[in-house]
């Protein structure tokens, strides 16, 4: 037991000489470690919510515990199960349908040559990344509405009126290539620093055996920026179940309400919608958003180490 007690003093002292030693580093890690403690780890004392009824006189602390009530409240409600397999639905088709584009438009920009153009065609991909929701929606709004751009030339042409804003089956397929359209240039930054840093050694090797732009891009440029594609699937994936509230919230409107009722968009109508509040009832629904986010995580992580990556934390099987 002494010896143990001395193994851990030492263990102690080494890592406190290596936190005075690399003070620097710790210090610039400092802020980023406050902001997570205070807006990541504080606030899920909250969540006690889940498990009370909430009454305002009495504060979360004070409220009265309810147990799994509004968890069984939320499986019994058709609403909230359809929002669950909408939101699956349409964020597992963003996995699928916009996650590739900024590989694509990464390895794209990379083959170009002409430098004051790849400049141009870097920053007006970008750009978008910078509008908020709300200024794109306004855009797609004027753009496709029946007195808009597309449908005044439609019109020219001498074809009907479209309605593009509020026909359900189109609304995905927007939602897609808004997504696409804002966030591809910025999400390409990423892979490009990536390509950045691979070996330019075995771009040598492979002109001097003759390999075309093609078998360079497809056998050393993309299996090199392979672990960088692998961590932000994994990430993609921990986060479907949250993801496009903006998007979708900017872009609803009352025709295409069926296809838009993600599960943000329903704890949103249930806590400042309904005509009564119920935070306890509102605060399940969040954790139950978080909880699917972490098996989702979890599962994409071990499907990446069980096909040889390295997962989020390295070692892979």
């Amino acid at each position: 037991m002494a010896k143990e007690k001395k193994a851990g003093r030492r263990s102690g002292k080494a890592l406190w000489r290596s936190v005075v030693r690399h003070k620097g580093l710790y210090l610039v890690m400092l802020p980023a470690v406050v902001w997570y403690i205070l807006f990541s780890y504080v606030p899920m004392a909250g969540l006690s919510l889940a498990f009370k009824t909430y009454k305002a006189k009495l504060g979360i602390w004070g409220s009265p515990f309810a147990g799994l009530v509004h968890f069984e409240k939320l499986f019994k409600d058709p609403r909230f199960l359809d929002s669950v397999l909408r939101t699956l639905k349409i964020n597992g088709g963003r996995l699928i349908i916009t996650f590739p584009f900024a590989i694509i438009l990464a390895l794209l920009l990379n083959e170009l040559r002409m430098g004051r153009f790849k400049k141009v065609l870097q920053v007006t991909f970008t750009f978008p990344h910078f509008l908020s929701w709300v200024i794109i929606a306004s855009i797609i709004s004027n753009v496709l509405s029946f007195d808009g751009l597309v449908n005044s030339a439609i019109e020219l042409c001498g074809g009907e009126y479209v309605n593009f804003i509020g026909n359900s089956k189109l609304f995905v397929p927007l939602v897609y290539i808004t997504e696409v359209w804002k966030g591809a240039g910025w999400s390409s930054i990423i892979y490009m620093a990536a390509i950045a840093g691979i070996d330019q050694e075995q771009f040598e090797a492979a002109d001097i055996d003759g390999a075309s732009r093609w078998d360079k891009m497809w056998r050393i440029t993309l299996p090199s920026i392979l672990p960088t594609i692998t961590i932000m699937f994994i990430l993609a994936a921990g986060n479907v179940m949250t993801k496009g509230f903006d998007q979708v919230f900017n872009m609803n409107n009352a025709a295409v309400q069926k296809v838009s009722q993600t599960l943000d968009m329903y704890i949103y109508n249930v806590t400042f919608n309904a005509k009564k509040t119920d935070f306890g009832y509102s605060t399940a629904i969040s954790m139950f958003r978080s909880v699917v986010n972490l098996i989702m995580l979890v599962i994409a992580n071990t499907i990446t180490k069980k096909l040889g990556g390295n997962g989020l934390m390295g070692g892979g099987d």
